[in-house]
């Protein structure tokens, strides 16, 4: 019985942290295209699909990112993936930079890094297969 009571008030606890929580909402911008990706169609595709929602002013923000405390990560999951590449700017970058910048987003493909876990769970359509990862290690060649 006093289980029951302590598991009812942790559970009524929470609900009122939750809905509290949603007195602080997150700035969810997508600020103007300035100079973006130009790239092949097929590795434009893959690149939507799996990376421009954090890694662009194109974000596509979901139902759940409005909604405290889960909207706290996705914001700063975006703020903080357009500060390290935003394909949004890619045509501004020089040369030097957009190579560097495609090898390092290479090396965190392989490494498992990004797509984030969090997101392919929401996001199935951006697990990236072989050939995809293929396809965009031909284009970063190219660069």
């Amino acid at each position: 019985m006093k289980l029951r009571l302590i598991m009812k008030w942790t559970v009524i606890v929470l609900f009122a942290v939750v809905l509290l929580a949603q007195v602080w909402p997150v700035e969810r911008t997508n600020p103007p295209v300035r100079a973006n990706l130009e790239a092949p169609p097929e590795v434009s595709s893959i690149l939507r699909a799996a990376c421009y929602d954090c890694h662009s002013n194109e974000t596509h923000w979901p139902w759940y990112s409005y909604i405290a405390p889960i909207s706290w990560q996705v914001a700063h999951h975006v703020d903080e993936g357009r500060r390290e590449l935003n394909f949004s700017d890619w045509g501004s970058y020089r040369e030097s930079k957009q190579l560097s910048l495609a090898e390092e987003m290479l090396e965190q493909i392989d490494q498992g890094e990004m797509p984030t876990w969090d997101y392919k769970l929401a996001h199935p359509e951006a697990r990236l297969t072989s050939e995809q990862i293929a396809v965009l290690r031909a284009w970063v060649d190219t660069l």
